[in-house]
């Protein structure tokens, strides 16, 4: 019998710290859960690091089928939506793919890129390193400090950050550049701040509550799991939409004892 009720989970400080890899622990309640409920991740990033931080290689209590590490992470759980769902899977099949790219045009991906660069040069920060900017196939992630750094400096940026506002100020900065809707800008963008170092850069509407338009129609309740929920942050959209539960949660310490309660109780 097919599932009424789906769990969507947040990755980052939500079932693992930070670019952390999922821990023994949380694997297996994964495992149990998906006993009694249908389960999907929903993440920012692209299926690249979801596949490093959630592969089920790692866990020898997890019967794999395939030795791909990819297709075991797409074959695992119900749905898997990286990109916010602009590249989703279901049962291990590509439903669907959008690309930025052919959504903006190339004009306009250099002008927000551009913008970027030089704001960034203008800013000091305890540290700088490399990969400033990454291109995803429907977004763009910015991170003032540089993907690069290293574990500690992710931690002292983040930390630097929460007193400072580097990333709140730059997406004050790119909203009112780019979300005003005007000839000169059809397409109104959305920035939001996820994680510890970046923020996302894409489309109005391409938030994590994108993927509900494949979930909507075949489940009367879908759960949502996330520690980014406030405003700003890039939970809020899915958090607040009427169609998700949404659960609110510190670390992936807080997920385990919700989801006891809620499920296992």
């Amino acid at each position: 019998m097919k599932s009424t009720k789906i769990v969507l989970f947040d990755i980052d400080g939500t079932l693992t710290e930070p670019r952390q890899s999922i821990t023994t622990e949380m694997d297996r309640l994964l495992l149990e859960l998906h006993e009694k409920i249908d389960i999907g991740l929903v993440s920012g990033s692209d299926l690249p690091k979801l596949v490093e931080q959630m592969n089920c290689n790692n866990f020898p209590n997890v019967a794999n089928s395939f030795e791909d590490p990819t297709e075991n992470l797409i074959n695992r759980f119900d749905y898997i939506f990286a990109e916010n769902g602009l590249v989703a899977f279901n049962q291990g099949k590509l439903i669907h793919k959008k690309s930025i790219v052919s959504e903006l045009g190339e004009n306009k991906l250099q002008e927000i890129i551009n913008f970027v660069l030089e704001y960034l040069s203008k800013i000091s920060l305890p540290k700088k390193r490399g990969n400033f900017i990454e291109f995803r196939n429907g977004m763009i992630n910015v991170s003032p400090i540089g993907r690069s750094c290293s574990q500690e400096e992710r931690m002292e940026f983040f930390e630097f950050d929460r007193v400072h506002g580097i990333r709140r100020r730059l997406v004050e900065a790119l909203q009112m550049k780019f979300n005003q809707h005007t000839d000169e800008n059809p397409i109104r963008m959305h920035f939001a701040i996820g994680g510890q170092i970046s923020i996302d850069c894409y489309p109005q509407g391409w938030d994590k509550s994108y993927c509900l338009q494949f979930l909507q129609d075949r489940y009367e309740e879908i759960y949502f799991f996330g520690d980014r929920t406030q405003l700003g942050g890039n939970d809020y959209e899915i958090a607040i939409d009427p169609r998700t539960k949404d659960y609110t949660v510190g670390d992936p310490g807080q997920t385990k004892s919700l989801l006891k309660e809620l499920f296992f109780s």
